[in-house]
């Protein structure tokens, strides 16, 4: 096949977890999971890194695990990115093109994909993704592909998603040095999408909520279009501290009654139950109520959920969601959380997981949880980015191992121009043993 072993790596930069994963193109052009490795993540608040050392710390220590799995060093990863520093706008732009007569081309679209990059934004920030919605050309509006059609003027409408340069460059700097080149930066939300949602549901509308420790990301999709993106600077760790200071107890210790007895639905909770939590240094057991736990988790969850409506109203597409809201992550696992979310905005809910079709093989039990949705999208990512144009298919062996960028280039199947190089050698030898001669 085309892509057959080929390897895909994907670095995720949590705030609460590290995870390294590594992907492989399987005989049928899917992928599998050949190896992974989780951390709890170190030097990282709301998506952002804080503290480099500790967070090269702690990708180094997934890094070497899953090279350990998989038998071989990695060279290049995909790699997430997220904090509140994100943000998104839709723009417009057009090209005029030099005649009536001949098609549409892969090449005006890139142009008018070029310009895009060129918009006016804030000093600091930097343009993270272009990604194109619908074109107009001519009079004609709602044109998904202009590839072979005919027109003089081509316009593209575009969601543009915009982040500081200087968190973008101290995650590329904490991956390079672990040793490890950055092939491509995808925004979290987006990937979390590739690995959870269906088609149906981007045709139909969906709003993708992705609950982590320290950010809550959104992607809103109608009409197999991305509206709007965005992310929330707030998720479990917020929710974790409002149990501690509610109950006067420690971090750890609320974050396990969180997991194991908290509700984020307060009517739903058992009324009569009581959990006694470890006194401090000592101190007597403290007990407390099953019930009272789940209306602290229900106030702050509530607020969360008044941000994703906000920012779903600002998407214009708060009346066509026909699929409601996918929620995902592993903040998402919260008990009753689905039943909070349909009752507070009236959407639909699902829990979504990695899809299996993505995830295929010995690991698949182990990857199919929420918490691993936008570790497992930026391989799938990875994977489309991977895709050769039509007529590049080859079925070569590709090889396994990542090559060094800048030393011996790749194609995007994998070979080596190892070849190429040998012959121009050669050519060169035998035109200086000819003079010689």
């Amino acid at each position: 096949m085309r892509h057959r072993n080929h390897i895909l790596a994907a670095v995720d930069i949590g705030t609460t977890k590290i995870v390294t994963i590594v992907g492989r193109i399987n005989d049928a052009d899917r992928l599998d999971i050949i190896g992974m490795s989780r951390t709890p993540s170190k030097g990282v608040k709301r998506g952002v890194v804080l503290n480099i050392e500790e967070a090269v710390s702690a990708i180094r220590y997934t890094v070497e695990e899953v090279q350990k799995q998989v038998g071989f060093p990695l060279k290049e990863a995909y790699v997430g990115i997220a904090g509140q520093h994100i943000s998104s706008l839709q723009n417009r732009g057009y090209i005029l093109r030099d005649s009536f007569d001949e098609e549409i081309t892969r090449n005006d679209t890139d142009r008018l994909l070029a310009e895009m990059y060129k918009i006016s934004i804030q000093p600091g920030q930097q343009i993270i993704h272009v990604i194109p919605q619908s074109y107009v050309v001519d009079n004609e509006t709602g044109v998904k592909n202009p590839i072979g059609m005919f027109g003089k003027r081509l316009e593209g409408n575009y969601h543009i998603v915009i982040g500081q340069t200087s968190s973008a460059r101290t995650i590329e700097r904490c991956v390079n040095r672990v040793g490890i080149e950055v092939k491509k930066m995808f925004l979290e939300p987006l990937a979390s999408s590739a690995a959870v949602l269906t088609a149906d549901e981007i045709e139909a509308g969906v709003a993708l909520v992705d609950i982590g420790g320290g950010t809550t990301d959104i992607a809103v999709y109608y009409d197999d279009i991305i509206k709007h993106t965005a992310v929330i600077p707030f998720g479990g760790n917020v929710i974790t501290k409002d149990v501690m200071e509610g109950c006067s107890i420690l971090s750890k210790h609320a974050e396990q009654l969180k997991i194991q007895y908290g509700s984020a639905f307060g009517d739903l909770a058992e009324e009569a139950k009581v959990v006694a939590v470890p006194g401090i240094s000592g101190r007597e057991p403290k007990e407390v109520s099953v019930k009272s736990l789940a209306y602290i988790i229900q106030s702050r969850m509530e607020e969360i959920l008044d941000a994703i409506v906000y920012q779903i109203e600002g998407s214009d597409c708060i009346e066509k969601l026909t699929a409601g809201i996918v929620l995902t992550g592993g903040g998402s696992l919260l008990r009753h959380l689905p039943q909070l979310v349909k009752y507070h905005t009236g959407f639909d809910v699902r829990l979504g997981k990695p899809n299996v079709q993505v995830v295929n093989n010995e690991l698949k039990e182990e990857i199919n949880h929420p918490m691993y949705s936008t570790s497992v999208g930026l391989l799938y990512k990875g994977f489309e980015q991977g895709l050769p144009e039509p007529g590049q298919e080859n079925d070569e062996e590709p090889v396994i191992e990542f090559i060094d960028v800048g030393k011996i280039k790749e194609t995007r199947t994998g070979r080596a121009f190892g070849g190429f190089f040998e012959t121009v050698k050669k050519k060169i030898e035998d035109i200086l043993d000819e003079e010689i001669k």
